[in-house]
């Protein structure tokens, strides 16, 4: 996929920031007027002496007692570093993303896992320590790696786009906290960047084409499989009428089986099988070394394998250690990838029915996708429903822990998420999206004694100030779980305020519903599947409101200002606004515009 030249009226630079559960990376793009935009990654950080060229650092964090941040990414690996951590007290925050949502109960014991965030630090205060120092890092490197890198990032400085949360973005000085700076970030979700990177790299919808063509297979979907260190995340896509464009064809997938519930697995098994072992006590080591060497290489549950963690002095036979070396059986190993793989096959074969048929395509990309023995055991799972199961040859994502504590990139790669959020904000080709979850608003219905769902609440039934009667906790569902909207479909829903006075202002809630009831109606069913996501407020003092007689024949008098609350993809998220009608012209107040995130399971 090649960009257009930029036909801009002056200087950008785009800034991708991929902050991911155990490693994070830069992408990004300078895009001069008449130039055609160049996509590059931030390929030299602090502590990298050996100048590997490695496009990421460890996800890592180091506090002292008071929360200051004291190291971050490769500066934390150092023996220095952990050296002065252990006499200091500092305290190591790592897999801090997984903090950000509740585990579902199938994993709450991974949950139980996950390292502590430090006392009086919120995971978003968390996120924006670690997006400065990334900011930090851009900014130096940007600096050093072009002739005019200081007039590159003075004249671009006030005008940068983010792919990153927001409030952690305000919270590390990159933008004010202001609705204006909003709009300057924006978020996409890991398939989509994962799609634009797969076709920046040779994967586009001509070639989906030709080889469904080829191999005889009836779709012409590919379903995206971003494994990271945390999540899997899964998106299928299919190619639109526009030959050089996609539309999302199945709701997305995210679940809690990333490369380090591996080693999570890997922990819990050892720590049984050496609990009698004087080597017990090596714990730590032998997982960390497991961690960075033994899982990467896997590919065999017939063979053994070894994990080196001590001196050639140390020996159990008992349990298999001779010469600081633990033997594992192969047989053990795919244990501690089988739920992995499972939750990836399944994922699959869930987007492949949702898609009814259309895929014949399987991208594998992100760190865990390194894995050999995950890539070949998904492809024998999948083989019978012939399926093309790939990752793209050009960037193999493999980090290596040596043994002085640094790593090292051998493939000299950056990752697929920024590289992709880069690409998408050059050349975006995605048409249509479809809403994971339900999003609507709180109702009062009208009384209606003939519906049963209203019979049965009829002990709530209240009189509002118009004399009509209605029943509370109503959920009206603008845009229905699972439904295609393209970014250029707004779906609207009209409501009424009342008021015994005149209203001065609305403040309208935004709700989503994430259960699996196909027409969510009452906010008292499945109640914990409803969630806050927004507030909307509109001031309505100007607007003209006459008096209007009550319909109970009192003689009293109420007031009313009808407006609509309209949902929209601008890009890859959900945005909404509230619209008036005034003198028959409609105009859209919002004080700011609310951005409902899609990737709010993260």
């Amino acid at each position: 996929m090649i960009c257009a030249p930029y036909n801009g009226p002056g200087r950008k630079l785009i800034l991708a920031f991929d902050i991911g559960t155990t490693f994070s990376g830069i992408s990004y793009s300078i895009l001069d007027p008449g130039q055609v935009p160049e996509i590059k990654g931030v390929t030299r950080f602090p502590a990298d002496e050996l100048g590997n060229g490695s496009s990421k650092i460890p996800t890592v964090i180091y506090y002292d007692r008071h929360g200051k941040v004291r190291a971050v990414g490769a500066e934390a690996l150092r023996e220095s570093v952990q050296d002065t951590a252990v006499s200091e007290g500092w305290i190591k925050v790592e897999w801090f993303k997984l903090h950000l949502r509740p585990f579902p109960e199938e994993s709450m014991y991974v949950g139980s896992e996950l390292p502590l965030l430090p006392l009086n630090k919120s995971c978003i205060e968390v996120f924006a320590d670690f997006l400065t120092y990334l900011f930090q890092c851009a900014s130096r490197f940007i600096k050093d790696a072009h002739a005019n890198g200081e007039n590159v990032w003075s004249s671009v400085q006030k005008d940068i786009h983010f792919s990153q949360m927001r409030k952690a973005a305000v919270l590390a000085g990159l933008i004010s906290d202001a609705p204006d700076e909003y709009a300057r970030i924006t978020f996409v979700t890991e398939g989509e960047a994962s799609l634009h990177f797969a076709i920046q790299n040779g994967l586009s919808a001509q070639d989906i084409k030709a080889r469904t063509v080829m191999l005889r297979r009836g779709g012409d979907g590919v379903i995206i499989v971003d494994a990271g260190g945390g999540t899997i995340d899964v998106s299928t896509y299919g190619k639109s009428t526009n030959k050089e464009a996609f539309e999302e064809i199945a709701a997305p997938e995210c679940h809690f089986h990333g490369s380090i519930f591996v080693t999570v697995h890997a922990r819990i098994f050892l720590s049984e099988y050496l609990a009698e072992s004087p080597f017990i006590d090596d714990l730590d080591d032998i997982v960390r070394c497991f961690d960075s060497t033994t899982k990467l290489r896997f590919r065999s549950d017939r063979e053994p394998e070894y994990i080196k963690f001590g001196s050639t002095k140390e020996n159990d036979p008992d349990y298999g250690i001779r010469f600081g070396q633990l033997k594992l059986a192969g047989s053990d190993i795919c244990t501690f990838f089988e739920p992995s793989v499972e939750c990836i096959v399944k994922a699959i074969l869930d987007q492949w029915k949702s898609a009814k048929g259309r895929i014949s395509h399987v991208v594998l990309v992100g760190g865990f996708a390194a894995s050999n023995w995950l890539l070949s055991e998904v492809q024998r799972s999948l083989k019978p429903f012939r399926l093309n199961i790939f990752r793209p040859d050009t960037r193999v994502y493999v980090h290596v822990i040596n043994d002085d504590n640094s790593f090292s990139d051998p493939t000299n790669s950056n990752k697929a998420v920024s590289d992709g959020a880069v690409s998408f904000h050059l050349n975006n080709i995605v048409r249509s999206r479809i809403s994971k979850v339900a999003y609507g608003v709180r109702i009062v219905p009208n009384y209606d004694s003939a519906n049963p769902e209203h019979f049965k609440r009829s002990s709530f039934m209240y009189q509002q100030v118009s004399g009509t009667y209605h029943i509370p906790n109503g959920f009206s569902n603008i845009l229905p779980a699972k439904t295609a909207i393209s970014d250029k479909t707004e779906v609207r829903r009209g409501y009424r305020r009342k008021s015994e006075t005149k209203l001065t202002e609305i403040q309208q809630a935004i709700y989503c519903y994430q259960g699996e009831l196909a027409q969510p109606e009452w906010f008292d069913v499945d109640s914990d599947m409803y969630k806050h996501v927004c507030d909307i407020t509109v001031d309505v003092s100007h607007v003209k409101q006459l008096p209007l007689p009550r319909i109970d024949g009192t003689g009293g008098v109420y007031y009313s200002v009808g407006y609509y609350v309209i949902l929209f993809f601008g890009s890859t998220e959900l945005q909404a606004q509230v619209a008036l009608v005034e003198d028959g012209v409609e105009k859209r107040y919002a004080r700011s515009l609310d951005f409902i995130s899609r990737t709010s399971e993260f």
